[in-house]
């Protein structure tokens, strides 16, 4: 396996694609310019943000357990500290366009974008859940863009700063409407996720795992339907009002309901059934959902 290349700043990748250095901590590359030719099986990666967008293939990539390339024209989205790992491919297309969007997490300090950036959770998909763009949405991503290199090219000013930060963040802010779209023409494909994911806890509650391995986790779930467990989630909150996290609490609560109202065990015990380490946590959630107490539930019963 070979080793993974490290990019600890914006001048690292630069270096890496043979591209000029505008700025210290924000950087646009076209890939249609670069020689981005890499050895298969090379793994990156990267301090910063990053956000690409292709619609020809020199390279497919993994990023995590899954393979993805750009044929389709679609926009990928990674978090700091992540490694893909690139398998390569030539491709050539007279069209051929390509885009990427490097910033790092220093770049966000202290401005608004930065406090809201854990609310951009595609930066968490896998990269066989990104978005695919239709030509609108490519050119209105594609100004966005154009912006901030301009903004990266002018002499630095007591505007520069603002103005990169808040054309990145009407760039996200536009990936986020354009998720919102894709969950809403998948719908039907992910009604059977929704469905799956109920059917994962209603066996998971009456089965031995729950005393043996404790509570579901979202990590447990979404491995169980193929998805990151931030696109899970993102997919319920879109299908549902619930996130996958709320779906677990939902099921803990209703079948403790269904014990309280139906047996005398304790309440130490239900939540030693219901997969709880400490009786404590469970009365906590408990009345954290209902406005009621375990033990006054079951008087009310």
């Amino acid at each position: 396996m070979k080793p993974i290349i490290h990019l600890r700043s914006i001048a690292d990748l630069n270096h890496l694609v043979q591209s000029k250095t505008y700025h210290p901590l924000v950087a646009v590359i076209d890939f249609s310019k670069t020689d981005e030719y890499m050895e298969e099986g090379t793994r990156i990666s990267a301090n910063f943000y990053t956000i690409m967008f292709k619609n020809y293939c020199t390279n497919k990539l993994r990023y995590g357990r899954q393979s993805y390339d750009f044929q389709e024209g679609s926009l990928i989205c990674i978090a700091p500290k992540q490694v893909i790992t690139l398998d390569t491919e030539t491709e050539k297309r007279s069209d051929m366009m390509g885009w990427g969007l490097f910033f790092h997490p220093d770049a966000l300090r202290g401005t608004s974008l930065g406090e809201k950036m854990n609310d951009y959770t595609f930066f968490s998909y896998e990269t066989s859940e990104a978005l695919h763009l239709s030509d609108k949405e490519k050119l209105v991503l594609y100004d966005c863009i154009q912006k901030i290199e301009n903004e990266l090219q002018e002499n630095i000013d007591a505007h520069s700063q603002t103005l990169i930060i808040s054309n990145i963040e009407l760039l996200l802010n536009y990936c986020a409407r354009y998720y919102g779209r894709q969950f809403i023409t998948r719908k039907d494909t992910h009604s059977n996720t929704v469905a799956k994911v109920e059917k994962l806890l209603k066996v998971y509650f009456k089965s031995e795992d729950l005393v043996s391995a404790g509570l579901p986790t979202v990590k447990y779930l979404a491995d169980q339907v193929h998805l990151s467990p931030s696109y899970l989630s993102d997919l319920l909150k879109k299908e549902t009002g619930m996130n996958a996290q709320d779906h677990i609490h939902y099921f803990i609560i209703e079948e403790a309901k269904n014990i309280l109202a139906n047996t005398d065990q304790s309440i130490g015990e239900i939540a030693f059934s219901l997969g709880f380490e400490y009786p404590q946590y469970f009365s906590k959630l408990f009345k954290l959902k209902t406005g009621t107490t375990p033990v006054q539930y079951r008087n009310l019963c």
